[in-house]
Formats: structure tokens, sequence, C-alpha cells
């Protein structure tokens, strides 16, 4: 694959991807529609934007740096134009996953997703250590072939790997677990559940603790037992700890919880990702 159009180029994505591609093998046309936008990239990053349809013409890979609403909608409108054998890179599994694409056999459909730094890095520099996104501290990344040939895998990968720079690991799933990895478990558990800790610690401080020490004693501690649960450190709860977990467990998650991540589940938060009400 020798030729990239990279459509959303102006976007705040977009933008982190044109610069990860400059200086790369590829011939990158950047396509924005947003004439403010499109504007802001040939100023600030020194390329001239082109039209959808010069770009789409005889792209190798189409990079979809759109949000996650309009990827099956965009690719719809463009599906016709994509030469045989044409890639098109999604950065997100959910629209995928939703069924919201269009049918093509003759096209490949890749999905890549960063994993975002370890909360455990250690980086030498200031500036890497407060990376929490990517782009500056290494993080791990997963890609997933959801049609085409294989040997589009590695070549689509090698992109993957290029806007996502630096890469430590890039692990192959697919598309199916990719959906379960998000939204499921980083932002329907995940985030809900740090939602929790936040509003667990302010309630702390409305009840005469004071923010400072809240803040440090929730961190530090989340600290030791992350660690202690993702075998970043030997050892194991107190017995305290563990009698407190098993009293309150049950009355802060409900029995059954884990059933979000049931296939069902998944279908239905990428739907309502890809189909927000309103």
């Amino acid at each position: 694959m020798q030729k990239i159009a990279l459509l959303g180029a102006g976007g705040k994505m977009g933008r982190r991807l044109a610069t990860n591609l400059r200086g790369g093998p590829w011939q990158v046309d950047h396509v924005e529609v947003n004439p403010t936008a499109r504007a802001a990239v040939e100023r600030d990053l020194g390329v001239a934007c082109v039209p959808a349809d010069n770009a789409l013409a005889d792209a190798d890979a189409i990079l979809m740096a759109v949000p996650d609403a309009l990827i099956g909608k965009i690719a719809k409108s463009f599906i016709e134009r994509v030469k045989p054998g044409g890639a098109i890179v999604m950065l997100d599994a959910a629209a995928p996953h939703a069924g919201e694409l269009p049918r093509r056999d003759d096209v490949t459909y890749f999905v890549t997703h960063p994993c975002h730094p370890s909360i455990f890095k250690h980086e030498p520099t200031a500036e890497r250590h407060a990376d929490y996104f990517g782009g500056i501290a290494p993080q791990a990344i997963v890609c997933a072939l959801m049609q085409g040939p294989e040997a589009h895998y590695a070549e689509c990968e090698a992109i993957a790997r290029a806007i996502y720079a630096p890469v430590t690991v890039s692990h192959r799933v697919t598309v199916e677990q990719m959906a379960i990895l998000e939204p499921g478990l980083s932002e329907t558990i995940g985030a809900t559940l740090v939602t929790a800790l936040r509003e667990a610690t302010d309630a702390a401080v409305k009840r005469g603790v004071p923010a400072a020490a809240a803040f440090d004693f929730m961190l530090g501690h989340l600290g030791i037992e992350l660690a202690l649960l993702f075998d970043q450190y030997p050892g194991q709860f107190s017995d305290g700890a563990k009698l407190a977990i098993a009293k309150a467990k049950p009355r802060l998650l409900r029995e059954d919880w884990l059933s979000v991540l049931e296939p069902a589940a998944i279908t239905d938060s990428v739907k309502d990702i890809c189909n927000p009400a309103g």
C-alpha cells in the first residue's frame, strides 16, 4: 500500500494522524470538508488538502478519522468509488461491529485502536510521563482484519503502528473482541467505576475530609490496589481489606453486573454509539 486518503484530516484525531504519517513511506492525500479546519491543516501542517473524489480515486488505503456515529454513513457515501482491493481503515470497532458498514466483498475492512499508555508506565522525562493519551509515551494497540486478504493485515498494521507511534506491542484481535474491549471493558465498566471512585472521593470531602488528603489517600491506595490485582507487585490484600470487599461488593454491584459484556449487551452498546438518541 503506497497511497493513503486521510478523511477528516482537520479534526483533533485527524491532525494527530496527519502529523504521525509525515515522513513515512506513504503518499498521503488529506481530505477535510470543513473550510476552517481545512485552512488550519494547510497553515499548521503545511500540506494541501484535496477533494475527496481525487483522494479516493486511487487510494490503496482510506483512513477514517471521523466520529464513530458517522463512520457507517460516510463509508456508504464513498464505497462505490473505492478501487477493488482497496482497504478502509477505521479507528474504532463500534460501526463495524454494529453492522453499519456497506457490503463490498472486494474491499478490505481493518480496525485498529490504541490501548493508551499504561498507568504503570515509568518514563524518563516529565513530558513522556505526563502523556496519558499516547503519541509521546509508548503504548500498545489492538488490530483486527474484519475482511480482506491476509496479506493486508501486515500492511494495515504498519499504518496503525505509524499513526499511534510509538507502539510497544500490536495485539491481533477480532472485531468482536475489540468491541468487548471498547466500549465494554474500557467505557461501560472502566469509565463507570472510575466515575464512581471520583464521586466517592467527593463524598468524603463533603463529610469533612480535606480535599487534598482525600485525593492523596484515594490515588495512593488505588496505585497499590491496582498493582496487586494486575500482577504488577507481589502480595495480596490485607485480611481487613478482604473483609471490606466481601461485605461491600454485594451493596455496590449487582450480582449480574458482568452481563454488560455479553454479546447482546455489547451489540446494543455499539448500536447506541452509532445511532445516538437525538
